[in-house]
């Protein structure tokens, strides 16, 4: 909690910094890698870092946790840190590296605001960093410890066992130990980071939900063909084939009690819901299950025939899907030409949706769930890349 006097300040610097955060977070990457090269070549998606989407996740967590402390609100606070302390536990992020993040956030405040930045105003911003450093940096221990890790020890070797065509563009790795051992344990829904060595020399990382069941002592991941990492596995790995895989990690998995389900993906989205239906599967689950995804095309679906099957071992689960070009196709009662659309699915009180898919897909289901009155604390999401979501729940 900040201190009296630093929340006056933050309270009336506020406006000024947050129309400048964009700016800030710019130069402070700029300056980061210039001083460290190693971390925008072997950590940070270089992808991501081109597009600005990084910058705006920063500038976006920064701020509203900085305005979360003028009007507290726990609930949001958990929200937006969970999801960053997840990300950073799959990296295998160390507290050492947030004294580093200290320096050039503030040397790039500094530079971008001048005379305004007093000792007052510089003495309450710290704080602001330091209380939000601290929690992740404990959040982080926390996710550690309960996955038997050493704080930032999360990286292994796996071999291919398996690999698989799912669709045109997709394709699923099922990985193994390399002594035979069972891999570790994780929940439906969790993903883990996938570490290459691409031609340059660049070590790049890129985070996969898990689309096998819990029980498996093997780890299933499906690969869409966009970005470096993830061409890079399309057109390079093979059976046999050894790569880098961190512990699992993820907040997005299913509640332990029997409220009806609601599982919404798009494209390459459908990954944690095949790992969730595996599990209740698997757990002959016997509740209310919807099951809507929408996609391009039929042949573009990854695990299309999967899902199907999964629904099918579900007693009380149904299934919609959506399709922008059902091809020779011809619409029935689940299967829909054009995009989602929640006005004709009925949602049973008590639902807990899970979504996952692009970003303005996910922005649209939110919407259409509460204006259905599903509470905004039934509705969970997944992210991968920058997490621009969070500061706006």
């Amino acid at each position: 909690m900040l201190s009296p006097t630093s929340t006056e300040v933050i309270r009336a610097t506020l406006p000024v910094v947050g129309a400048a955060i964009s700016d800030i977070t710019t130069l402070f990457y700029r300056k980061m890698f210039d001083a460290h090269p190693e971390l925008e070549r072997d950590l940070f998606n270089r992808g991501n870092q081109a597009q600005g989407e990084q910058q705006k996740a920063l500038a976006g967590a920064i701020a509203a946790f900085a305005a979360l402390q003028l009007e507290p609100d726990q609930a949001r606070v958990d929200l937006i840190l969970s999801r960053i302390a997840n990300k950073h536990a799959s990296l295998g992020i160390e507290p050492a590296q947030y004294a580093i993040v200290h320096k050039h956030l503030f040397e790039a405040i500094v530079e971008v605001l001048g005379d305004a930045v007093t000792p007052e105003v510089a003495a309450a911003w710290d704080e602001v960093y330091w209380l939000m450093a601290q929690t992740l940096i404990s959040m982080e221990a926390g996710l550690y410890e309960s996955a038997g890790v050493a704080v930032g020890d999360v990286w292994r070797e796996v071999r291919v066992r398996e690999r698989r065509n799912e669709s045109a563009d997709t394709v699923s790795f099922v990985f193994t130990s390399l002594d035979g051992t069972p891999l570790p344990a994780f929940a439906p829904g969790q993903y883990l980071s996938v570490a290459v060595r691409l031609p340059d020399g660049a070590r790049q990382i890129r985070q996969y939900s898990l689309s096998s069941a819990p029980s498996s002592d093997d780890w299933r991941i499906t690969v869409k063909r966009a970005g470096e990492v993830s061409n890079f596995l399309y057109h390079n790995v093979f059976e046999g084939d050894i790569v880098g895989a961190s512990t699992p990690f993820g907040d997005l998995v299913l509640q332990d009690d029997d409220a009806p389900l609601l599982l919404v993906s798009a494209g390459i989205g459908c990954t944690p819901m095949i790992g969730m239906l595996s599990h209740l599967a698997d757990t002959e689950d016997s509740r209310q299950i919807s099951v809507l995804h929408a996609d391009r095309s039929v042949s573009s679906h990854a695990h299309r025939a999967e899902l199907g099957e999964l629904v099918e071992r579900l007693p009380f689960a149904v299934m919609h899907r959506w399709y922008e070009d059902l091809g020779a196709r011809r619409p029935e009662d689940s299967l829909r030409e054009g995009r989602a659309d929640l006005r004709e699915v009925t949602i049973a009180d008590g639902t807990h949706a899970y979504l996952c898919g692009p970003l303005p897909f996910m922005l649209g289901m939110r919407e259409a769930l509460l204006e259905k009155d599903v509470p905004a604390e039934n509705i969970h999401y997944e992210v991968f890349g920058p997490d621009s979501f969070a500061p706006t729940m």
